[in-house]
């Protein structure tokens, strides 16, 4: 695996913080005299650089300081306007014009213009920036050549100071929800180029007093392992109705550590809460509690080039023998029993079979592999890094009592795990996938047979085409219909079996008014407000 595909799929390991050690002093705050919204930070940014940075915890504070052409819908399905006011199709579904908005302006006061959102573009495809998640940049005409041709023209073109046009390599109904992804927010040319931001690192200038963006806040302050300080963009286009004065980042251990935190007000926001808690708030204090279902898929990635896993009949019985609902109800205490890859209502989509769990089938299934009440099946190891182990015992639990087969826990470090993971040594191993964006093609795309994040290193040509297929039909309906079939195939060959579908679960102080965040961990800062 490239080194861009592994710094790409760090970002998967980003949205597992509830489970992940401190290493760091903290700090605690003061309560404010301003209107400052106090979130609670687990991870600390690696980068605050759009087209360099991979986790949630970085795009958290990045939508704050800069807004990309469109923005994520918190109510899903469409994206809304955002640098952009409003933008055109043709009639092939080829090319994309968008209309910045005129009074668009970056933090340091100058205009917000075309020609910064196609260097933007053409930053994130440039190797020797080596952007993480270049491959959502892969739709516009010509990117994967220019990203190793830099002398081949990009399908990017800025006509006149408003106006961008994005030719694509072919149609993509998904395109706009790519764009509204994060690291489709734009930097500054003039000030990345003056500060040295196109090589391998951003240089100096997302630094404080350096940073300029074009979102509702600008960066003012940054202590490692301490907090991050924001303060009102007084330049941006919609400054008159951005309520809050600015925001507080605050590092925090662990649950525990910012629950007790929010119960001295030292917070408004926290990032989790801890499993043994939720019960409690929820009794107790329903209107503090908030729980959102979230598009990702945590999930066994099963080698299917090492046998027996090579055999589709003993996937398929391993999957079946599991007890979804007991895991999420009884073990996790959070959550949603997944039953597909791709949850329901990504980008839309709405599927038509599921894992039938059937104890049965799963038995008949591996005796006819020639595993009969597991006799004779060798024993596997399940690789993961730091997470609640609890639900890996009870996966443990369920195939020794169910299958009569033993599987051993391999702790790995996450980037001994990925590394495993990428090079195809493992046999089973725990995943997350967490979309980029609000598309099905995502998680579909990353089970076809050249992605990087194909763990199970499974290959499927009529998988392939059915995925290249939906991704590039602009009807709803035919493209709903080559996803139910792609998935019908996936769920025939289980390279993967889903486990569950992750719930954040966090609290929120009565003074905060107007939090919202969508499926996709997507906040929204700017209609926010503080008592």
């Amino acid at each position: 695996m490239t080194a861009l595909g592994q710094r790409y799929v760090l970002c998967l390991l980003g949205l597992l913080w509830p489970f992940l050690p401190a290493c760091s002093k903290r700090e605690t705050a003061t309560a404010p005299a301003e209107k400052i919204l106090r979130i609670s930070q687990r991870n600390e940014p690696a980068t605050l650089d759009p087209q360099l940075a991979t986790l949630p915890d970085e795009f958290f504070i990045i939508r704050a300081l800069g807004e990309g052409l469109l923005t994520p819908n918190p109510d899903g399905g469409a994206p809304l306007p955002g640098a952009a006011e409003r933008y055109e199709v043709s009639p092939d579904g080829l090319t994309y014009t968008f209309h910045l908005r005129t009074a668009a302006k970056w933090s340091n006061g100058e205009p917000v213009t075309a020609f910064d959102f196609v260097y933007s573009v053409s930053r994130a495809l440039d190797p020797a920036l080596g952007a993480p998640k270049a491959a959502l940049f892969y739709s516009i005409k010509n990117a994967t050549k220019v990203y190793h041709d830099q002398s081949v023209s990009l399908g990017a073109k800025a006509k006149g100071m408003h106006t961008l046009i994005l030719t694509l390599e072919q149609p993509n109904a998904d395109f706009p929800a790519i764009v509204a992804s994060g690291p489709w927010t734009p930097v500054s040319s003039q000030v990345v180029v003056a500060l040295g931001g196109n090589k391998s690192d951003d240089g100096n200038w997302t630094k404080p007093g350096n940073y300029v963006g074009n979102g509702p806040f600008v960066l003012t302050e940054w202590k490692p392992n301490q907090h991050i300080a924001l303060r009102k963009n007084p330049h941006y286009w919609d400054a008159a109705n951005v309520k809050l004065d600015g925001i507080r980042f605050l590092a925090m251990d662990n649950g525990d550590t910012e629950e007790r935190a929010f119960r001295a007000g030292q917070l408004d926001v926290t990032m989790a809460v801890p499993f043994t808690k939720v019960a409690g708030y929820r009794a107790e204090q329903p209107s503090r509690l908030r729980s959102v279902p979230l598009h990702e898929t945590r999930y066994l990635a099963l080698n299917t080039t090492r046998p027996p896993l090579d055999d589709a009949r003993v996937r398929r019985a391993l999957a079946l023998a599991l007890d979804r609902t007991a895991l999420v109800e009884k073990v996790l205490l959070s959550g949603q029993p997944a039953f597909n890859f791709v949850p329901a209502g990504l980008g839309g989509y709405a599927p038509a079979e599921r894992i039938t769990e059937n104890i049965t089938e799963a038995r008949r299934l591996l005796a006819e592999a020639g595993f009969p009440e597991g006799r004779g099946f060798p024993q596997l190891e399940l690789a993961t890094w730091p997470v609640n182990s609890a639900q890996l015992e009870a996966v443990q639990q369920m195939w020794r009592r169910e299958l009569g087969i033993e599987i051993a826990l391999a702790l790995r470090e996450a980037r001994t795990h990925l590394a495993s993971l990428a090079s195809g040594d493992f046999a089973l191993a725990f995943m997350t996938a967490i979309p980029d964006y609000d598309g099905a093609s995502d998680l579909f795309t990353q089970l076809t047979s050249a992605h990087p994040l194909n763990y199970p290193h499974w290959h499927s040509a009529e998988f392939d085409r059915l995925v290249a297929a939906a991704t590039t039909t602009l009807d709803a309906t035919a493209r709903n219909a080559a996803y139910q079939q792609a998935e019908k195939l996936l769920l025939a060959e289980m390279p993967v079996i889903p486990l569950y579908y992750n719930t954040q679960n966090f609290l929120v102080a009565p003074r905060v008014k107007g939090w919202r965040a969508d499926r996709l961990w997507t906040r929204f800062y700017r209609d926010l407000s503080v008592e």
